[in-house]
Formats: structure tokens, C-alpha cells, sequence
């Protein structure tokens, strides 16, 4: 796969996936899962998949399926949505990238 191609391009099976046939209703508790769409909603689609962390493992390879690990880390880098440092922390693990926090104690 070309370096400067999108996840989101070559995985046309994924693109045809809605996210309540990847997640649990839970991770988008607050929000009509059949209006979220992978490609425009990764935004709230990649923190909302790893707020629960009894899950990170499963969430983070389905995401790894749909996004670039430059598309992830740039999301919970930014995000507004209440991620954990300890997420944070195995995402910078996971990918060899600086630590970073979202809540500074």
C-alpha cells in the first residue's frame, strides 16, 4: 500500500460498515449510531471506541482496520472528548510517539 494513501480509500469493505456494526452502543451512548459516519465522524468515532478501556485492545484493532495510526494519534492528541491519560499513554506506547496527557493532575 502507497505511504500517501488513506485508509479510508483502499478499505471500501469498511467504508460500506456502519459503526454500530463495529461498536457497542455504550461508546456512543448520547448519539444516533446510524448517523455516524466512519470517514467524516472519526473526530468522536476514535475517542468515543477507546473510553472504555476493558476494551481497548478490540476497539484499537478495528480502528487500526479503518484509520491511519497518524489519523488516531492526531485524534486523542486534539480531542475534546474525555479520554484517560492511561489511554493516552499506551497509544504513545503503541505507536513510539511522544507522551502525551489529556488531564494534567
Amino acid at each position: 500500500m502507497p505511504a500517501n494513501f488513506s485508509i479510508s480509500h483502499f478499505n471500501l469493505a469498511m467504508d460500506k460498515k456502519k459503526v454500530n456494526q463495529l461498536f457497542p452502543k455504550h461508546c456512543f451512548w448520547d448519539l444516533d449510531m446510524d448517523q455516524i459516519d466512519l470517514a467524516s465522524d472519526k473526530d468522536i468515532i476514535i475517542p468515543r471506541a477507546l473510553f472504555f478501556e476493558s476494551e481497548f485492545e478490540k476497539h484499537l484493532d478495528i480502528l487500526e482496520s479503518i484509520y491511519k495510526e497518524e489519523e488516531i494519534l492526531s485524534v486523542l492528541m486534539n480531542t475534546r472528548e474525555p479520554i484517560s491519560n492511561s489511554v493516552c499513554s499506551r497509544i504513545s506506547r503503541r505507536y513510539n510517539s511522544k507522551p502525551f496527557k489529556r488531564f494534567h493532575a
